[in-house]
């Protein structure tokens, strides 16, 4: 049974630095598991990315020290199922309002009684049915963590962290950027006030909280004020930032 060294990292209280992933790319999985992350998230819900594609994903983290997290599309039970299926024990879930949902989100995550995932016997997740016990130790490993991204969601933010299953709640400042009125700007004071008192109020619970920048100053900040598991990058960022400017330096010359 392969141990959640995320899972564990957060309940530590350890900070965990991490890359988002969204090119769908099994090449460049392999890269990137290799830089140093704590954790790389592979995305479904914004980037073009299926079963297949992050099975091949996976498969070229192997033997990496970074654990790997799968967003499904949406907080849907069948989506999880598929995820945690082909190997994955860490997911993040979109979209996540009021206590009912976050509830949903850990059952679909749990095997019976604890919860409503599907059960297969000869899964990736199992070695194919190679690994002895599978079934009885699977649900505790298994990492979940929910999004708050909106006005409701925030005002429902202490129930829903409280939700039993719960490892971690991830501050979407996009989407919470356009909730509040500033659609395409997180930077915006208004918003910037909201996650730093989520963050706040996440702490005083004792749940790790998780936020995304591409911009080191904001990164830096966020773990300042105490964001646990920080994404401080995204692939496709890299890649074209990098791309561009190796451009421009030939082409203005």
């Amino acid at each position: 049974m392969q141990h959640n060294a995320f899972k564990a990292a957060l309940a530590a209280g350890k900070l965990q630095i991490g890359l988002w992933s969204s090119l769908c790319s099994n090449i460049a999985a392999e890269i990137i598991s290799d830089s140093g992350f704590d954790w790389i998230l592979f995305d479904t819900e914004h980037s073009p990315n299926e079963i297949p594609d992050l099975v091949g994903q996976l498969q070229a983290m192997q033997g990496s020290a970074t654990t790997p997290i799968i967003r499904p599309a949406w907080n849907d039970a069948v989506l999880a199922k598929r995820a945690l299926d082909i190997g994955a024990q860490s997911l993040l879930f979109p979209y996540v309002q009021n206590v009912e949902e976050a509830k949903r989100a850990v059952a679909s995550t749990r095997y019976p009684p604890q919860g409503i995932r599907g059960v297969s016997v000869a899964a990736r997740a199992s070695r194919y049915g190679r690994t002895p016990g599978y079934l009885g130790k699977a649900n505790a490993e298994i990492c979940v963590l929910v999004q708050v991204e909106t006005r409701i969601a925030l005002d429902n933010l202490e129930a829903i962290a409280k939700v039993d299953g719960i490892d971690g709640v991830f501050i979407g400042p996009s989407d919470l950027a356009a909730s509040l009125g500033h659609l395409g700007n997180p930077q915006h004071a208004e918003v910037q006030a909201a996650m730093q008192d989520a963050v706040k109020r996440l702490k005083k619970l004792g749940k790790p909280a998780g936020i995304l920048t591409g911009n080191e100053e904001e990164a830096r900040r966020y773990i300042d004020w105490g964001y646990l598991f920080v994404a401080v990058g995204a692939d496709v960022g890299l890649l074209a930032k990098n791309a561009d400017a190796l451009a421009k330096k030939f082409k203005a010359s």
